[in-house]
């Protein structure tokens, strides 16, 4: 597969879109840690809820920021396109997922936290290597030129 080649120009990163990347990469880890130290036993209790408070607060420093990233591709809808129904999605997921903890439903926060961990961060990441966005145009340009 060809790869067209790019400009430096076509490859800036804005300081919005930069702290959107970095919002989403620590929210990506965190969540990671969260979820690996929900499973443990009662010492690694204190972990789970720091690693899943700063996966909440940086999961919705993501959504806030990409409310103001805008789309130009055709399919977009006055700058928003199909990836920005995360916002909302996640932001409900996370209401609800603290809803069921406030209510003791440890299943149901549970499977809340994943779902929006995998949806916000494991498939929109996924979306971000696309050729036609960002990320994507500069992962798979440096990866042509090696």
């Amino acid at each position: 597969m060809h790869i067209p080649s790019i400009t430096t120009t076509e490859c800036h990163m804005t300081p919005l879109i930069a702290t959107h990347a970095t919002f989403a990469l620590i929210a990506t880890l965190a969540g990671a840690l969260a979820l690996f130290a929900g499973r443990q036993t009662a010492p690694i209790l204190s972990l789970h809820r720091t690693a899943g408070l700063v996966f909440v607060l940086f999961m919705i420093g993501t959504a806030g920021t990409a409310t103001f990233l805008r789309s130009s591709n055709a399919l977009s809808w006055h700058g928003f396109s199909l990836v920005h129904l995360l916002i909302p999605l996640t932001a409900l997921g996370l209401a609800r997922a603290f809803w069921h903890l406030r209510h003791q439903n440890i299943a149901g926060h549970r499977r809340l936290m994943r779902i929006v961990y995998f949806g916000a961060c494991v498939v929109a990441g996924l979306l971000t290597l696309a050729p036609n966005r960002l990320i994507g145009r500069w992962l798979w340009h440096t990866l042509s030129a090696i």
